[in-house]
């Protein structure tokens, strides 16, 4: 049964984010436990469920070909597409990150980042500082960037992959002196920004979770899991940025009733109770196309 995302009712249920972002999301919860590649019919017929027409569903297929984030290959004599070998590593970091994120505390270190760049290669330039941001890290100032030291080796091993190590310079260090870090905690990261992201997560999907609450106990069947399916996948979508743009600071450091807390929260209740239909509705679908050669 197709189980279309847009007929959800409700104020506090989202729309469904791009296709593409929708399939990057499959290959990360599904591919690579089924031998690390998914047959096309099988990315068809599962976005089918989620309300997305086999054109859209092609179309976005082939820009992540051309973006290099997957390869075609052979799925049981058959066309399908695999994560490529250049993004494996970025999808295991992401799942610590997703599914068990990290907070520091206030006495913990801090990892320091500064780059030089030449001129020549300003399209350098703006890579690494694009980077920095999405790994989680603060501007102290134009030439300095600061994030928690816990994210150290996923730092490296971002920066090592992508061959920009050579302009980069890492120090960890702790705090000594000087002003209060909780004064300027605002000022090298855009918290209202971060928390009204947050914000909207929670808005869009409290009303989610008092929906699969109430349907706890019940057995599971084919339309309850194809539902399930439709619903996490797009939760995921919605929450796997939200690790990246937040680098787990302090909450000492962070405004009272930082939203974070309560978004993380929401997201483990909904993951706890959606993941398991959703995967037996994924584990469905693939061995049904498997089958169907």
């Amino acid at each position: 049964m197709t189980t279309h995302v847009g007929d959800r009712k409700g104020p506090s249920e989202a729309p469904v984010p791009r296709h593409h972002q929708l399939i990057v999301s499959l290959f990360g919860l599904y591919a690579r436990q089924h031998g690390g590649a998914l047959a096309v019919a099988t990315i068809i017929s599962l976005m089918q469920d989620i309300g997305v027409e086999s054109t859209g569903t092609r179309s976005s297929i082939s820009r992540l070909k051309k973006r290099g984030v997957i390869d075609s290959v052979q799925v049981n004599g058959r066309n399908g597409y695999a994560l490529a070998t250049s993004v494996i590593e970025t999808f295991i970091e992401g799942d610590e990150r997703i599914f068990h994120p990290r907070r520091a505390k206030k006495d913990d270190q801090w990892l320091l980042a500064t780059f030089t760049v030449p001129e020549s290669q300003r399209n350098i330039r703006h890579k690494i500082r694009s980077s920095l941001v999405r790994m989680g890290f603060g501007s102290v100032t134009p030439g300095l960037w600061i994030a928690p030291g816990h994210l150290r080796e996923s730092v490296l091993a971002y920066f090592g992959t992508r061959g920009l190590n050579e302009y980069l310079e890492f120090f960890m260090a702790d705090h000594i002196g000087g002003t209060d870090p909780h004064k300027n905690i605002g000022s090298w990261w855009d918290l209202p920004a971060l928390d009204a992201l947050y914000s909207d997560f929670l808005e869009r999907n409290r009303g989610l979770l008092t929906t699969w609450a109430q349907r706890e106990g019940y057995r599971s069947d084919l339309e309850s899991d194809a539902r399930a399916f439709a619903d996490y996948l797009v939760l995921i979508t919605q929450w796997r940025r939200l690790p990246y743009l937040d680098p787990g600071l302090p909450t000492e450091f962070l405004p009272e009733n930082w939203n974070a807390l309560e978004a993380e929260r929401l997201f483990q209740e909904l993951h706890t109770l959606l993941a398991p239909r959703a995967e037996r509705h994924a584990d469905r679908a693939i061995d049904d196309n498997a089958a169907a050669r």
